[in-house]
């Protein structure tokens, strides 16, 4: 399933297009300007971005700009008929396509079907696999499932949540407060305890000797990692 996200300050617009992609069985995410997207982006698996131009906080033309600094997902541009300039200087930023306001919902399924067509043909992008592996360490996704050397571990939702952020970033640190705001979502006050426990917790069910751990390390000072050459993605 492809993850659309929609990108406007005007609930009734992002109400419509819920509408019309949902029947095209998408998975919609949404923001209200250009910042929530860069963080609904950075946080998921986005395959798609309708984007606004005129939004507060952070206009869609600056949040196009630091997209295409870290991202090659199609970004469509959701325009007024008056925006002609603005129709030029999106695609020239990076733009993949624009669609005009009031909405034609037969031309949105359209093109959203096309640019998701050409960026995965073009191997742009992937579904995301229903397992990684990483050592003896098995995610499948699907099932909210881990292995380790075979055996079946039981882990806790928030538990697999930071799991599956530390196993799938490999070798990268993630300070206890960036932990906290990825995987619970809030701004992360006081979360440092929080985090330890959920992360002691994980050491003692997917190590063989927690006090010497093969995985999860700890980087004094910094925060935790995953330790491993690499993460494999395995299609079912």
């Amino acid at each position: 399933m492809y993850n659309v996200l929609v990108c406007d300050d005007e609930k009734d617009i992002v109400s419509a297009l819920k509408i019309y992609l949902s029947s095209e069985d998408y998975n919609i995410l949404t923001a209200n300007n250009g910042a929530e997207m860069l963080d609904t982006v950075r946080k998921n698996d986005v395959h798609l971005v309708l984007l606004d131009i005129m939004m507060p906080v952070m206009d869609g033309m600056t949040a196009l700009k630091t997209l295409r600094e870290e991202h090659n997902i199609p970004v469509i541009f959701l325009t007024a008929k008056s925006q002609d300039t603005d129709k030029v200087l999106g695609l020239d930023l990076g733009a993949d396509d624009y669609i005009v306001k009031p909405f034609n919902p037969a031309e949105v399924l359209a093109r959203v079907r096309s640019q998701l067509r050409r960026y995965m043909c073009l191997g742009g992008g992937e579904i995301a696999p229903d397992i990684v592996r990483l050592g003896g360490i098995e995610i499948d996704d699907g099932a909210k499932r881990v292995t380790v050397d075979g055996e079946e571990v039981t882990l806790t939702p928030r538990e697999y949540d930071v799991l599956h952020l530390l196993i799938t970033n490999p070798n990268k640190v993630y300070s206890p407060k960036q932990i906290y705001r990825t995987v619970w979502g809030e701004e992360p006050y006081g979360a440092e305890n929080a985090v330890a426990v959920h992360i002691r917790h994980i050491r003692e069910k997917i190590e063989i000797n927690p006090a010497e751990p093969r995985y999860l390390r700890v980087v004094w000072g910094k925060g935790y990692k995953i330790e491993g050459d690499r993460y494999e993605k395995i299609k079912r």
